[in-house]
């Protein structure tokens, strides 16, 4: 059958939450008045929302494909980039080809900073869209396009524990526990009592069976990480994420040679190119490539240079309505490497009547959405607080 792109509309979906992302907000982090608020650990913005760009594409026969990336802060970039370059350049093509259409839109920014920041979070909602058509074309699951599914289930592990207190959070951790979880990551901007000590509550009340990581928010140079990791280790810790700021690739260097724990870093990055510096230089262990900043063919270009190099890969759980974490999802059964994959509860679990089909996370597992494509869809809900560009 021929088709091809009839039209390509962006929208933002904002949705209410009662505790903002990692929790409440300490002294000093008060919101304003457009509800953002910086955490004072790692000087980095947030919402006190849930907030993400959806992308609805649809060719001439009728078939609809959805995307979805980060509106975090100034969805109005990512909206204008869609609405005002990049639709154009997608109309009148054929869905079929998603990997050569990403690579087509890549080079038209190449001489104004294409590498990096709104537009390729842009392009990467598309490039899932796409990839969805092409799947529901075929009439198979996106996995089968990408290779073919390489397991039943995957492994997930409990991301970030949004409790006031060190006490509580260590209780919330054995919570999950009991529901068959046993891999745990805490973030060090809310770690208040510093990381040694979250990590010794955690281990004496989860057990040394449990997985526990570290969340270090590109906050500290390599000095300070080491030392911190050091003192982490003293509980085992599992891994180290992000532990230097993301331009310091020689310090991520130096904190991989000089500690035990494998480093974990590559959720900011946009491109495999991103990657191929690390792979070179910097000694890093495990890859977390994040579907909401890279679109599908981004991401597997990652898992698949990092399978040459024998790297581990363990996806980000893509903070959102759920659009790009099916997509990490089916990418991620589809890659040989990847061995677990984040599991963000705190916004899983209230966002999940946001999307129609049965992608789920339980007993310690992720479960693929069945169904051509994604296999989900924005639901009723969903559609009803989605505000155009």
């Amino acid at each position: 059958m021929s088709d091809r792109v009839k039209n390509v509309e962006a929208f933002t979906l904002t949705i209410p939450r009662d505790t903002p992302y990692l929790g409440s907000s300490r002294p000093g982090e008060e919101p304003n008045a457009k509800g953002y608020l910086v955490r004072q650990n790692n000087k980095t913005i947030y919402p006190i929302f849930d907030r993400s760009i959806l992308v609805r594409v649809e060719t001439e026969n009728g078939i609809i494909g959805w995307g979805e990336t980060y509106g975090i802060v100034a969805p109005g970039a990512v909206l204008a980039l869609i609405a005002d370059v990049i639709a154009d350049f997608v109309i009148g093509r054929n869905p079929l080809d998603p990997a050569p259409i990403h690579d087509d839109l890549y080079d038209l920014m190449r001489v104004r900073g294409y590498t990096g920041g709104f537009y390729l979070d842009a392009l990467a909602a598309v490039d899932i869209a796409l990839w969805d058509i092409a799947a529901r074309l075929a009439g198979v699951p996106l996995v089968n396009m990408l290779g073919g599914k390489r397991r039943k289930s995957l492994p997930a592990y409990i991301s970030g524990l949004p409790e006031k207190t060190r006490v509580e959070r260590a209780e919330l951790a054995v919570r999950w526990q009991d529901r068959g979880f046993n891999s745990f990551k805490f973030a060090s901007p809310v770690a208040d009592d510093g990381v040694a000590a979250e990590m010794e509550s955690l281990r004496k009340k989860l057990g040394g069976a449990a997985r526990i990581a570290c969340d270090m928010h590109w906050n500290h140079s390599a000095h300070e990480a080491i030392a911190l990791i050091k003192a982490m280790e003293a509980y085992d810790l599992w891994f180290a994420e992000a532990p230097v700021r993301t331009e310091d690739i020689n310090g991520l260097a130096r904190v991989a040679d000089k500690i035990l724990t494998a480093v974990a870093v590559g959720e900011e990055w946009r491109t495999v190119h991103d990657m191929v510096l690390r792979v070179r230089h910097a000694g890093i262990s495990i890859v977390q490539p994040e579907m909401g900043h890279k679109g599908i063919t981004e991401f597997m270009r990652i898992g698949q240079l990092a399978h040459a190099h024998h790297l581990e890969v363990i996806p980000h759980a893509t903070i959102g309505a759920g659009i790009f974490l099916a997509a990490s999802l089916h990418a991620s059964f589809a890659l040989p490497t990847v061995t677990t994959h984040e599991f963000q509860h705190s916004i899983f679990e209230p966002n999940r009547r946001l999307l129609r089909g049965d992608m789920d996370c339980r007993e310690g597992f992720y479960h693929l959405p069945t169904g051509p494509g994604l296999g989900v869809e924005p639901s009723e809900e969903a559609m009803a607080l989605l505000k155009k560009a």
